[in-house]
């Protein structure tokens, strides 16, 4: 039986404000953010690898119909998860700024770690294989090589997981970083 971290009912709760805190986030990333040309390069490729790696999971993950196993989920079982706090890391170093990197830190703490047990909870019931994959297979910190599998990335399943929304995302906040940089070189 595993152990939680997180009482379910906080967890229940946190789950319905992840969208919400999203928009706090966007607030503090606005308000907090001082990038530089210099941030912006250091920043900016991190979070790249962030995207990468959750295109990549994306294009494996086919949601509550089978469990997935390939791609990245043969060496982590939250890939998404991990290249949403990679892309976070990298917008830390763009924006410059502590605040910013503290925030996302705190919100990946207390609202993803307990949405994660809840998808655990709701994946170990949902296949019944779940446990012996999470006994072969890290929470979050890769393990490499990783387990044997035979899956292949999917176009149709990036496409339908919606994935390209994140690069969207991030192509609006670094558009933003870009004109507040370039304000501050200015003023």
């Amino acid at each position: 039986m595993p152990h939680y971290r997180f009482p379910k009912p906080y967890a229940d709760a946190v789950a319905r404000l992840r969208v919400p805190s999203g928009f706090l986030l966007l607030t503090a990333f606005a308000w907090l953010s001082q990038p530089t040309g210099e941030s912006l390069l250091g920043g900016i490729p991190i979070s790249l690898c962030g995207l990468v790696l959750r295109a990549w999971a994306a294009g494996h993950l086919a949601k509550n119909q089978r469990l997935v196993d390939s791609g990245p989920y043969r060496h982590t079982r939250n890939p998404l998860y991990l290249g949403t706090l990679i892309t976070a890391m990298g917008l830390a170093v763009a924006a410059r700024s502590w605040w910013v990197g503290g925030i996302f830190a705190a919100v990946f703490v207390f609202v993803y770690l307990p949405v994660m047990e809840l998808e655990e909870q709701h994946l170990r019931n949902l296949f019944p294989d779940y446990n012996r994959y999470a006994d072969s297979v890290p929470l979050l910190v890769p393990r490499f090589p990783g387990i044997a599998s035979e899956g292949r990335f999917s176009k149709t399943l990036y496409l339908r997981n919606q994935e390209y929304q994140a690069l969207i995302g991030f192509l609006l906040g670094v558009g933003y970083l870009w004109w507040r940089s370039g304000r501050a070189l200015g003023a």
